[in-house]
């Protein structure tokens, strides 16, 4: 049709075992669509997907058995809690698989205290009683309950006062590192994208127009600025210094990075 538009256009990339990958762009990049093609949700209607050794893509393919291999958690999941009690709506993905009510308890109280919600304590609440750091982390729980290999979250820190902030971030590595999957975020945080990634994808205009390192992407802020996006704070603070005079490195993604590298200019300072 003449009107239509290229949601997404020519992305080619592979993820390996074991990575944190970030993608950023600007509102309307084609970040999100990007996610819901990565567990079935979309099809493309060119080119294909792959997940371990299966083509998502072929017809005939069972999404079932994908979605429980992909986990996907939506913007403001909290806003999807619908059962009477916490282990209810966490049960209910897992339930769905056809488990016995054994092997669902068992998985409810493992994703629940891998979530940093104590069982005994959330168990019989009303989700809905919960503080909104505790609802976010009662709707992921839902989706690591169906034990997926690959995890995906959009925007999982979206709308959270700084003290949920951390513990989400915390809560997501902490994840990574029991479950060893492929964990995939998409976040507006450039902080949280520096901290947490591996590799960071960047989409702008339904397009991948960098793939790399926080590092690599990070080193190039011309580039960034071009499609409305900005480094990570730390990052910016180095090459406003840069720009005015100091001999600091501008490969800084921390506030760690940050205080250690100014430190060290200034004794180099004094020395001379």
């Amino acid at each position: 049709m003449p009107d239509e538009q290229l949601a997404l256009d020519n992305i080619n990339f592979q993820i390996y075992d074991g990575e944190i990958v970030g993608i950023v762009g600007h509102t309307g990049s084609g970040k999100s669509t990007l996610l819901q093609h990565l567990n079935g949700l979309l099809k493309p209607d060119l080119g294909t997907i792959q997940i371990g050794k299966v083509q998502i893509t072929d017809p005939g393919v069972p999404m079932r058995e994908i979605r429980r291999r992909v986990g996907l958690v939506f913007q403001y999941p909290e806003y999807q809690l619908f059962e009477e009690t916490v282990a209810e709506d966490v049960a209910f993905g897992p339930r769905n698989l056809g488990l016995s009510e054994e092997e669902v308890k068992s998985r409810v109280q493992e994703a629940l205290e891998l979530v940093g919600l104590d069982w005994e304590t959330v168990k019989d609440r009303s989700p809905f009683e919960l503080s909104g750091g505790q609802k976010r982390r009662a709707a992921i729980a839902g989706v690591l309950a169906m034990k997926p290999q690959i995890l995906i979250l959009d925007e999982p820190t979206a709308g959270l006062d700084p003290g949920a902030h951390r513990d989400i971030l915390a809560m997501i590595r902490q994840v990574h590192r029991l479950q060893s999957n492929i964990t995939i975020f998409v976040s507006h945080n450039m902080a949280d994208v520096a901290q947490l990634s591996d590799r960071v994808l960047v989409m702008s205009g339904g397009k991948l127009i960098l793939n790399g390192s926080p590092q690599e992407v990070f080193s190039q802020k011309e580039r960034l600025s071009a499609v409305g996006l900005d480094v990570p704070p730390a990052t910016g603070l180095m090459y406003r210094l840069r720009e005015n005079g100091a001999d600091v490195r501008t490969d800084i993604l921390t506030e760690k990075e940050a205080e250690e590298e100014i430190y060290s200019y200034l004794l180099r300072k004094r020395q001379k």
